[in-house]
């Protein structure tokens, strides 16, 4: 068990020692994995603070609504390989004590990407989804450190009590298929947020990975009036550009992009260009920054950390100004290098692997994205971002370190976040 001894305690958060499914019995009631540690205390690489800095830190961490809008709060096996048969066995465990001491008081948890693969080895399919979100109320129910959030409301009161808000977002609503009232069913199970799809295309629109872009389909239509009129937050982190604009467009609410970043600075698809984050800032919406290996790393930061993160950040401030900017690090509590490189290993072995057009060839991709392996290979860890326990904190320390004032540091590590809630929901 990890010690914590690096890790910034206390922000009165009421964590009373439960742990996942401990309502079970393991080996009897579900197949048990080795987990790996929440987090790896050489990895964590708090950003440097003068004593007064660090007062400062503590004071913004305790006063802040601190949100993060888009992570992976499970912990993997610590065997990278197990990861597929651990997801199959349909029952992720949350990490609680290394969310105890985090600093958040809302976190949009993502589940196993929104796409159980308890039914099938592709994940997306309804029975999936449900399963996986099925599985996390439960093992929700049977504590009260992470309150199951709603409404606005439910983060402030978290943030008052201490504790953490936990919202439930799918990455994409391709397990709706064609049946718009899918949504309503899983509004009613308390999802609050979700993608127009996961990189590739589906019944609603064009995702990154694609050749070609459609843009929102009719249905696609259908389905964003019904979340509007839900009251659900539109996610467009994965969709294709031509998607992204036309939802931006058409959506009666502001939505937001949980985790990407800007495509001026790191060219690829799994960016934005400068339209669409203009286009995102002007309907009000909110531009979340990824820190998931390798995305967000710049010609000016080549090694993936803080100060490549930050720039994004700062890139996205100039560009649509602070109040529209936030924090989906995307990260998770396992071995994230080691989870790419496993995947991007087996995909086709597992016939998730797909043909290449002719004149594609070339580079290797892993949902749809370039991947420079070597690059990758070598990294390890993104340095100051490797966790939901790390980041928010570390974005915090580091604004402090460079100067920002208070209010427009409480601004991107929750404050915007909070007020897009209110808007939509």
């Amino acid at each position: 068990m990890t010690s914590f001894s690096l890790i910034v305690m206390g922000r009165n958060k009421k964590y009373d020692g439960y742990r996942a499914f401990q309502y079970l019995e393991p080996g009897i009631d579900y197949k048990e994995f080795k987990l790996r540690e929440a987090v790896k205390d050489e990895w964590w690489e708090p950003v440097p603070l003068s004593k007064t800095e660090e007062e400062r830190f503590e004071e913004m961490m305790t006063k802040s609504v601190v949100i993060d809008l888009h992570a992976h709060i499970e912990i993997s096996p610590e065997d990278p390989y197990e990861i597929r048969e651990y997801d199959q066995e349909g029952r992720n465990f949350i990490a609680y004590e290394a969310l105890s001491k985090s600093g958040l008081d809302c976190v949009f948890d993502n589940m196993q990407d929104g796409s159980s693969f308890a039914n099938t080895k592709h994940g997306w399919d309804w029975n999936g989804t449900i399963h996986d979100l099925g599985m996390h109320l439960a093992d929700i129910a049977k504590q009260d450190f992470l309150i199951h959030c709603k409404r606005p409301g439910d983060i402030e009161t978290a943030h008052r009590e201490g504790k953490i808000a936990w919202v439930a977002v799918l990455e994409s609503a391709s397990c709706i298929e064609n049946e718009v009232d899918r949504l309503d069913i899983l509004f009613g199970l308390g999802v609050r947020s979700i993608g127009i799809n996961y990189s590739e295309s589906n019944m609603l629109g064009s995702g990154l990975k694609e050749h070609a872009d459609g843009g929102l389909t009719d249905f696609g239509y259908d389905a964003l009036v019904r979340m509007n009129k839900l009251g659900l937050l539109v996610d467009v982190s994965h969709v294709s550009d031509g998607t992204a604009l036309e939802t931006i467009e058409l959506s009666k609410d502001p939505i937001i992009v949980s985790h990407a970043g800007a495509r001026a600075l790191t060219p690829t698809t799994r960016m934005f260009p400068d339209e669409v984050i203009q286009a995102l800032g002007e309907k009000g919406g909110v531009m979340a920054i990824e820190a998931a290996p390798n995305l967000t790393v710049t010609e000016k930061h080549p090694v993936h950390g803080i100060d490549s993160y930050m720039e994004h950040i700062e890139y996205c401030i100039d560009l649509i100004g602070i109040d529209q900017v936030g924090c989906g690090p995307d990260t998770n509590y396992g071995d994230h290098v080691g989870l790419y490189l496993t995947n991007i290993e087996r995909h086709a072995k597992l016939g998730l692997g797909h043909y290449t057009r002719p004149g594609k060839e070339g580079g290797s991709k892993f949902l749809g994205i370039d991947m420079n392996l070597e690059q990758l290979k070598e990294l390890k860890y993104v340095r100051g971002m490797e966790n939901p326990t790390e980041c928010l904190q570390n974005v915090c320390r580091w604004m402090i370190k460079h100067g920002y004032s208070d209010d427009e540091i409480g601004k991107i590590i929750g404050k915007n976040g909070l007020n897009l809630c209110k808007k939509v929901w």
